[in-house]
């Protein structure tokens, strides 16, 4: 890790940077990134250009990187986000939370996804998390089962998680559904509506809209004290003008399922074959989407961690 000292956290093969380690102890607001995004969600290039930007917004709001990803079999938290080479690499593996040991048996280099992002954040005591899109039911889940296992992790881990609902692969209705289900709350950042990634408003109520950082801070401190440990998810459109026509990317995802059908693509291959589908097929105009919604997602958790810190110290914010 460059620049980096690395410590164990108990016997649970995570590694956590001593800032990250520090900041947990004192209560100084951190925020975990996944690294799936970086190493099979966009073009090397781009990812470089994420990274450094989600650095430079954390940092201005005095809030800790949190990098999860797993190095040469080692899980991390707190991998620098100006050293992403070990991810960009075609040797990197995709690493859902079932992956990990995998992962680590295996020496791999790998991107986390939500679900295992969430598994080792929550290890390191991180409370908070910025993504794109949570994984969730799938179009034609009827006839493939396939259910991310973000939902899983969401229903195991109480972290506060911002995205812009589900990624554009999924069914929002039965996404909606089976958070329900699972017992997460879902509240809705000054929307009423669940997001639809790129795309904007899907239409689907959301049970709860908050208008404030701190009031997502209230609502995740109350589930603390009721024993909840569940996801508290927060979801908020696209910034203005970076949402897509919705009909467009339907017709886009439609076409990537029936190529990736034709091609025998599926499992942890299906949801970056399908991004780079609906990239191809917007011109380029998704992977712009989805870096302004990302860079929009991780201010809004900066200024959530920010609000928790300031109740953990015993002074909301107002």
């Amino acid at each position: 890790m460059t620049g980096e000292t690395i410590v164990s956290v108990g016997a649970a093969l995570v590694d956590v940077s001593h800032e990250v380690v520090e900041a947990v102890a004192t209560g100084a607001p951190v925020v975990a990134l996944e690294s799936a995004v970086f190493s099979h969600g966009l073009p090397p290039e781009r990812a470089r250009t994420l990274a450094r930007r989600a650095q430079a917004l954390l940092r201005q709001a005095g809030v800790t990187p949190a990098l999860c990803a797993v190095r040469a079999g080692q899980c991390v938290v707190g991998a620098p986000l100006d050293d992403l080479a070990f991810l960009l690499g075609p040797g990197t593996v995709k690493v859902a939370r079932r992956d990990l040991p995998v992962a680590v048996a295996r020496g791999a280099h790998g991107g986390t996804t939500v679900s295992a992002t969430l598994a080792l954040a929550h290890t390191a005591g991180v409370a908070t998390l910025a993504t794109g899109g949570i994984g969730g039911v799938h179009v034609g889940v009827a006839d493939s089962w396939d259910v991310s296992p973000d939902l899983g992790a969401l229903a195991q881990h109480p972290l506060m998680v911002v995205c812009t609902g589900a990624k554009a692969l999924c069914d929002i209705p039965k996404t909606v559904e089976a958070l329900e289900t699972a017992g997460v709350t879902v509240v809705g950042y000054r929307t009423a509506t669940f997001p639809a990634f790129y795309a904007g408003d899907s239409g689907v109520p959301v049970p709860h809209r908050v208008e404030t950082p701190d009031e997502v801070a209230a609502i995740a401190q109350a589930k603390g004290r009721l024993g909840d440990h569940t996801a508290l998810l927060v979801v908020q459109p696209p910034p203005a003008g970076a949402a897509l026509d919705a009909a467009a990317i339907q017709r886009a995802v439609a076409a990537g399922y029936a190529a990736a059908a034709a091609a025998g693509i599926g499992g942890a291959q299906l949801t970056p074959y399908l991004l780079a589908a609906v990239d191809r097929a917007t011109g380029g105009a998704a992977v712009a989407a989805n870096l302004a919604l990302l860079e929009h997602n991780i201010a809004l958790a900066a200024a959530i961690e920010g609000a928790w810190a300031a109740r953990r110290r015993g002074h909301p914010q107002a």
